[in-house]
């Protein structure tokens, strides 16, 4: 992910909050709605991506410790 662009996690998330505010208030033009969305299927394609690679970080520091594999885990809703 070198050549990756590097995001700001934290600061994404707070984006894609506002982003699905404004799409559910319903107030957007269509055109402006769209380009909405797509901004935010990019900033969560970039969030994934840099969840991705704290897991795999997280991974290697465990594996060179000598600790155990991660272990997936499901999330329930509250």
């Amino acid at each position: 992910m070198a050549a990756a662009k590097k995001i700001n996690l934290e600061k994404s998330l707070v984006d894609l909050e506002e982003l699905v505010a404004e799409l559910e208030s319903g107030d957007l033009p269509l055109e402006t709605a769209m380009k909405k969305f797509e901004e935010g299927i990019k900033l969560t394609r970039g969030c994934q991506a840099a969840l991705k690679e704290a897991e795999q970080k997280v991974q290697i520091l465990l594996k060179s410790a000598g600790g155990e594999d991660l272990e997936d885990f499901e999330v329930s809703d509250p």
